[in-house]
C-alpha cells in the first residue's frame, strides 16, 4: 500500500508544474540536466532550467522498481550524489535561502529504474 501511495505521489509530482511550494519548502521536478560540484540543474517539463544548491546535509534517495512490470514493487534506497546522473528523473525538496534553492532531499529514478537493483543479492 505504501508503494502505491509513493508511486501515486511521484506520478502527481511529475504531471503538473515543475516548481511548487509546500509550506516553507519548494519542490523542483524534472530531469537532471547538469551536475556541478555544489549544484544540480533541473530541466523542467516546461523547458526551463532551475539550479538547486547541494549541501553536505542533502539527503539522496534512489527510487527503484524491484520487480520489473510490477508497479507495486518499488523501494526507496539510500543513495549518494555520485549515484545521480544526467537524464535521471528527479524531485528535489528545497529551502529558499538568500535568493537560492538549497536541497534538503534529492529523490531520483534512473531512466532504467533498476540502476542499483542489479546489485541486490539473489536468494
Amino acid at each position: 500500500m505504501k508503494a502505491k501511495w509513493l508511486t501515486l505521489a511521484l506520478a502527481v509530482a511529475f504531471a503538473g508544474g515543475a516548481v511548487f511550494a509546500h509550506g516553507n519548502k519548494v519542490h523542483v521536478k524534472g530531469t537532471v540536466g547538469k551536475i556541478g560540484g555544489d549544484s544540480v540543474e533541473v530541466r523542467t517539463p516546461e523547458g526551463k532550467s532551475v539550479e538547486v544548491k547541494l549541501l553536505a546535509s542533502t539527503v539522496y534517495v534512489l527510487h527503484v522498481r524491484t520487480k520489473p512490470g510490477d508497479a507495486d514493487a518499488n523501494e526507496d534506497r539510500p543513495a549518494k550524489l555520485s549515484d545521480l546522473a544526467v537524464g535521471d528523473a528527479v524531485v528535489i525538496h528545497a529551502t529558499p535561502k538568500d535568493g537560492n534553492l538549497e536541497a534538503d532531499e534529492v529523490k531520483f529514478s534512473a531512466p532504467n529504474a533498476n540502476k542499483m537493483a542489479s546489485s541486490r543479492p539473489k536468494f
